[in-house]
């Protein structure tokens, strides 16, 4: 029912593209953990993925990335600068520093 996803983390876009592409290849950390928390029907499982930790206060967001506290790809330019919308191509943007000019992209 929708051309395109916007996915927000913590009151920020954190991931913006068309829906095909953002299901068959998530770029941002917090939108691969949320399709890994998907339920499967043809897989049996006791307990579903979860992301670890806790959504920050909105009061008191990390000074770098909002995200970085839960991130499993986290280092420390995350924890001290918040990352840009960075354009990916294709229409597609992310607000990760994995993704930042001169980077591999994942």
């Amino acid at each position: 029912m929708a051309d395109n996803v916007l996915v927000m983390y913590a009151g920020q876009a954190v991931e913006y593209a068309n829906v095909k592409d953002i299901f068959a290849a998530p770029r941002h950390p917090y939108t691969q953990g949320l399709l890994k928390s998907i339920p499967k029907l043809h897989e049996d499982v006791d307990r579903l993925y979860a992301i670890k930790g806790s959504v920050p206060s909105a009061v008191n967001f990390p000074k770098g990335c909002r995200f970085a506290p839960r991130c499993e790809n986290c280092s420390q330019v995350c924890k001290e600068q918040p990352p840009e919308l960075y354009h990916i191509g294709k229409g597609r943007q992310v607000r990760c520093h994995l993704y930042a000019a001169g980077r591999d992209e994942k």
